[in-house]
């Protein structure tokens, strides 16, 4: 997410001030920013996870399409025969970008899992090498 955003799920002098006007004018309003500003940063996930099934529904639909507009002929016959090998063509050119938009998500995931991984190494050194009197310090 863009750091810079005037708006983003965190509490910001924005944020809070829309936050207070949203619950002035209407107070579903206010509870929605308020919502936002505490569950925002899961959105991302959310969002990635409806466009998948959304992505993956409408594949679907474009192979049952695909399987009925096969049955159409204009009644020339090569034509006919390079369509359907264009269309083929193009099914499997479809099939094997899914597979790298798989791939690649995976890859994305592993990357953030060794991330996520190496943070709480790190912090679990910090905090067994820290005295046990002092309060964590954070660098960010």
């Amino acid at each position: 997410m863009n750091q810079s955003a005037l708006i983003r799920p965190e509490w910001t002098p924005a944020t809070i001030a829309l936050m207070v006007l949203g619950f002035v004018v209407f107070w579903p309003l206010g509870l929605a920013m308020l919502a936002y500003i505490m569950f925002g940063d899961r959105l991302n996930g959310f969002k990635r996870d409806a466009n998948n099934k959304a992505d993956r529904w409408f594949a679907g639909c474009r192979r049952a399409t695909s399987r009925y507009n096969t049955h159409f002929t204009t009644g020339n016959v090569a034509f006919d025969d390079w369509r359907k090998a264009e269309l083929d063509r193009l099914e499997e050119e479809r099939r094997k970008l899914d597979e790298m938009r798989e791939e690649f998500d995976n890859y994305v995931r592993e990357l953030r899992r060794a991330k996520d991984q190496d943070e709480f190494d790190r912090f679990m050194r910090d905090r067994k090498n820290r005295p046990s009197g002092q309060n964590p310090v954070v660098d960010v």
